[in-house]
C-alpha cells in the first residue's frame, strides 16, 4: 500500500513542477502586456537575454529566477519612476557580470557566456529601439524578439543548458503571451 499511495504523489508532483512555472508565465506576460503597447513592453525583451546572461556568468543555473527577480523590480521602478531605463541598467549590469564571467573563465563552452552575450546585445538593442519607434513597429520588433526568445527559451529546455528548466519553462510562455498580447494590441 505504501508503494502505491507514494505514486499518485510523485507523480502529482512531477506534474506540478511542469505545470507551475506555465502557469506563472503566462499570468505574468499576461499582466504585463495586457492593453500595453511594444514601446511599453520593450524592456522585458532586454530582461529575457539579461536573466540567461546572469546565469552563465555565474555559471550557476538556478540564478535565472534572482535575476528575473531584479528584472521585475527594475521594470516595475520604470512604471513608478519618470525617466528611469531598466534596459540601460539591465545592459550596464550585463556589462558587469559578463566581465565577472570572463574574468573567472567561463568563456567555455561557446554556447554559455559566449553565445549568452552575443544575445545580451541583440535582446538590448531590439529593446532600446523598439522603446523610441514607432508603436506599430515597436510591437513587431518586441513580439519578433519575445518570440525568438520563445524559441531559445525552447532549445534551452530541451538541451537542459543555462538555465533551470522551470525558468525555461516559465520564460517560453511569458515570452509567447506577451509577443501575442502586443501584436493583439494593434488591432
Amino acid at each position: 500500500m505504501s508503494t502505491t499511495a507514494s505514486t499518485p504523489t510523485t507523480h502529482q508532483t512531477s506534474r506540478w513542477s511542469l505545470t507551475w512555472p506555465a502557469l506563472a508565465g503566462a499570468l505574468v506576460g499576461g499582466a504585463t502586456a495586457f492593453g500595453a503597447t511594444g514601446n511599453d513592453v520593450a524592456p522585458v525583451v532586454a530582461a529575457s537575454g539579461f536573466v540567461y546572461l546572469t546565469a552563465a556568468a555565474l555559471g550557476r543555473r538556478g540564478a535565472a529566477w534572482p535575476a528575473f527577480l531584479v528584472t521585475f523590480v527594475l521594470i516595475g521602478v520604470a512604471k513608478a519612476v519618470d525617466g528611469f531605463d531598466p534596459t540601460i541598467v539591465m545592459l550596464g549590469l550585463a556589462i558587469v557580470l559578463a566581465g565577472i564571467g570572463f574574468a573567472q573563465n567561463r568563456d567555455r563552452p561557446a554556447w554559455g557566456l559566449p553565445l549568452q552575450s552575443a544575445a545580451m546585445l541583440a535582446t538590448g538593442a531590439i529593446a532600446l529601439w523598439a522603446a523610441d519607434a514607432h508603436p506599430t513597429l515597436a510591437a513587431i520588433l518586441v513580439a519578433a524578439g519575445l518570440f525568438a526568445h520563445a524559441a531559445w527559451d525552447a532549445h534551452h529546455l530541451r538541451t537542459g543548458r543555462v538555465v533551470v528548466p522551470s525558468m525555461a519553462r516559465f520564460c517560453l510562455v511569458l515570452d509567447v503571451v506577451a509577443g501575442a498580447l502586443v501584436l493583439l494590441a494593434l488591432a
